[in-house]
């Protein structure tokens, strides 16, 4: 049996064997997300994406016990901001959380996405999410002292000793040493896509396993586990979440809770591997995990139900009052992923000035936007849109 605070505390970091049923999900997830990122053209994807942000964001706060609405979300991304200040800093936490899935998204499509479990990216990812955080943010009160958080910084001060739940989490010491085990156990250069789903599910337990910062280490696990969904070719452009499924479980919502507890488990026997902890509690633990992903992308599969997107787009224009030349531009824009501003008449078939006025109509109504006030538009989603294109998105729609 290994030291208590030595890094072979955290193993085994890897199943030394797949069963048959887990090899079956990784090979089920792979299929289903490469279906459901093919399905649509990459820029029309891209505006899908940012609503499914705002979900991550949504089901990422509930889980922290934030109950931050859609339209909250979607308030603080146009910089309105409660007058509340514990409303307003649950805005700013959301807006900081799209903003860095956003840059994660950035990054690899342009492919400069760090490997997602090396230290660097994840010190990167604590702090790029409290930036511009309040004081209040920033203060982890405990029952006899009160700690600020150092943004990006892991724990390392004898004050940051913590205890989540039943666990305790490796000491202050030694932290550094563990994360440098886990960069090293969990590096994805030389793993085959399968390889890397697997360590995806491993590694989100055992980076929380690990808790390395004061606080945030669960906004950060998800967010490392969306980065290493894309770097494993499961990210479908963006179009499915994580957090949804953590937050709800498969048959209830106390799963997420009770499988990072199971993880947790010491090793049960000479059958249960060789490692400190459960062999068999982690593949529980990445069957559950992977469940869950592919229980995601089927359900956001059904939900855009991509073969009828232009059906409810053209319910959409008549539910807005829109005359019918409305919806003839939006089905172009579904179909082609952008369209330039002066092909507005062309494909409506009206004067240009009429042309321009039913295409100003869907930019001031946020369906369509483009990145600078003459570019080519793409399809948006504000909220308005989700709740008649996808009402099944977020719960109150």
């Amino acid at each position: 049996m290994p030291a208590p605070e030595t890094p072979a505390r955290m193993e085994p970091a890897l199943l030394d064997m797949a069963g048959p049923h887990i090899l079956d999900l990784v090979a089920n997830l792979s299929g289903a997300a490469s279906a459901l990122g093919s399905r649509l053209h990459p820029d029309s994807a891209a505006g899908l994406a940012d609503a499914v942000r705002v979900m991550n964001c949504y089901y990422s706060n509930l889980i922290e016990g934030h109950n931050t609405t859609p339209r909250e979300i979607e308030a603080a991304l146009r910089g309105q901001m409660e007058a509340a200040p514990d409303r307003r800093d649950l805005q700013l936490e959301a807006r900081a959380h799209i903003r860095l899935q956003r840059e994660i998204d950035r990054q690899f499509a342009a492919g400069t996405l760090p490997d997602p479990a090396s230290a660097p990216f994840i010190r990167w990812l604590h702090r790029e999410f409290y930036q511009g955080a309040t004081e209040a943010m920033l203060t982890v009160r405990g029952e006899t002292q009160s700690l600020r958080i150092t943004p990006g910084q892991f724990r390392a001060q004898p004050a940051e000793e913590v205890i989540v739940g039943r666990h305790h989490p490796p000491s202050p010491a030694v932290v550094g040493a563990f994360m440098a085990h886990f960069e090293d156990r969990y590096r994805l250069a030389g793993l085959g896509a399968g390889g890397r789903i697997l360590a995806m599910a491993a590694a989100h337990h055992r980076l929380n396993f690990i808790h390395p910062f004061l606080d945030g280490n669960g906004r950060v696990s998800r967010l490392m586990s969306h980065a290493m969904a894309l770097h494993a070719g499961i990210g479908a452009h963006g179009l499915w979440s994580v957090s949804r499924g953590l937050a709800r479980g498969i048959d209830s919502r106390g799963e997420y809770k009770r499988m990072m507890d199971h993880a947790d488990m010491p090793r049960q026997g000479d059958l249960d591997g060789r490692g400190n902890l459960s062999q068999r509690a982690l593949a529980d633990f990445t069957a559950w995990f992977l469940r869950i992903c592919l229980d995601q992308v089927t359900f956001m599969a059904g939900l855009f139900a991509l073969d009828t997107l232009n059906a409810r787009l053209r319910f959409y224009t008549e539910r807005r009052g829109w005359r019918p030349e409305a919806w003839h531009l939006l089905e172009r824009v579904l179909q082609q992923g952008e369209m330039a501003r002066g092909d507005a008449s062309r494909i409506t078939g009206l004067s240009e000035r009429s042309a321009r006025d039913v295409l100003g109509l869907l930019v001031q109504d946020g369906i369509l936007g483009s990145e600078t006030p003459k570019g080519a538009v793409s399809l948006r989603f504000p909220m308005r849109a989700i709740e008649v294109l996808f009402p099944s998105l977020f719960p109150e729609t």
